[in-house]
């Protein structure tokens, strides 16, 4: 299995452990992308801190922050990909979602002709290259677990076989189900920081297919929550795409403009943060985690700008423009709606708990022999 960042391991955490319980299964773990950078919070220290052996280490060297920093990290990320592989010499590789570090993984795993198992195939992002990852890591995996039937359906239309597309729910919201979240006072203790009764999530990151307009988009956010003084603000480190400077500048900025009621926290972790979606008032920005896991928790999202567009959504999330009145008057909307909002009564378009177990089981079922040959399923055309 492949993790290169600190949001999709926390996905991929119970199918670890699914896979690491099976004694007909062998869990070899590489770790790759934000994991090695200390810019992004060293995450790595996370997996080791939760128990798991690394395998293999793949460092992409993530020091810039333009599109042609990115794309030399991904050619660094595939070359040492390709000699992990060599050592390592799994039967299967399964690989999370649509972020550019896991995209040459995939590439050197082909090459080698080792058989791909893709997770969370079929869904839109459109404002985010990882639209055109996703996409592309769909066509060269062999085995698919999407998270709902319009995306296995989606799956399908790009051609693959339907008997190898298996629709498993959200692995996110194993985490909502299973993990033990912290109360608001330890949650606060942990912090440092004390987070009054109401108080705002904020994760918001780079609109990658838009990186002229990042300045201006993060500077209507950081001004938006200005309309709320009141409200002790908790915001979340960016990701690595291209154009995160910007952002990041913004943040610890805003925060230290802030330091009564800003807490701006690198990278919380999945308990953490997942905790804190659970007690905020509403969740403000662009994240997936503010589509799939706030909904389950019963907490509002204001989902700002164009980043999650073609996303299923349930009816706690609120899109807005990123600009500064429509951010204030989608949050004072959600604001409105927080006290009605009962926990774990919104419904999901992301199925129920347990995908990681449903993956794990169809994961050590399925025949290998034959899996590497692909043919083209082709949909019927009206005449």
């Amino acid at each position: 299995m492949v993790t290169g960042s600190r949001a999709e391991y926390g996905l991929l955490f119970w199918l670890l452990k699914e896979i690491e319980a099976d004694p007909e299964l062998e869990l070899q773990l590489v770790v790759t992308g934000m994991h090695l950078s200390p810019r992004f919070g060293l995450t790595r220290r996370v997996i080791e801190d939760d128990g798991f052996a690394i395998s293999e280490q793949v460092d992409m060297n993530l020091n810039g922050d333009s599109a042609t920093d990115v794309a030399k990290a991904m050619a660094r990320g595939t070359a040492g990909m390709a000699e992990a592989m060599a050592r390592l010499r799994p039967d299967l590789v399964v690989v999370l979602g649509d972020r550019f570090e896991i995209q040459p993984a995939v590439v050197a795993v082909v090459v080698a002709s080792i058989p791909v198992a893709h997770i969370h195939g079929g869904e839109l992002t459109e404002g985010a290259i990882d639209d055109a990852m996703r996409h592309a890591i769909t066509k060269m995996a062999h085995l698919h677990f999407v998270a709902a039937e319009p995306y296995r359906n989606r799956v399908i239309q790009m051609g693959e076989s339907p008997e190898r597309v298996f629709t498993v729910g959200a692995p996110g919201l194993d985490n909502v189900a299973r993990l033990e979240l912290m109360d608001r006072a330890a949650l606060e203790a942990d912090l440092g920081f004390p987070l009054r009764d109401g108080f705002l999530l904020v994760t918001y990151h780079p609109v990658t297919l838009d990186t002229g307009t990042q300045d201006s988009a993060i500077g209507e956010l950081m001004a938006a929550l200005d309309d709320f003084p009141d409200r002790t603000v908790l915001i979340t480190g960016v990701n690595a795409d291209p154009g995160h400077d910007a952002i990041a500048r913004a943040m610890t900025d805003y925060a230290a403009t802030n330091p009564d009621r800003v807490h701006l926290a690198t990278s919380l972790g999945q308990r953490r943060y997942l905790s804190a979606l659970r007690h905020c008032a509403a969740v403000i920005g662009n994240s997936s985690s503010g589509i799939i896991e706030a909904p389950a928790l019963g907490t509002p999202t204001v989902n700002v700008g164009e980043r999650q567009r073609g996303r299923l959504k349930a009816s706690s999330v609120i899109d807005c423009e990123d600009k500064r009145d429509a951010i204030v008057a989608a949050a004072r909307r959600a604001l409105a709606g927080r006290s009605t909002a009962a926990e774990g009564t919104l419904p999901s378009p992301y199925g129920i708990p347990g995908a990681s177990a449903r993956i794990k089981e169809i994961l050590s079922s399925f025949p290998l022999e034959g899996l590497l040959v692909k043919r083209f399923h082709d949909l019927p055309v009206a005449s």
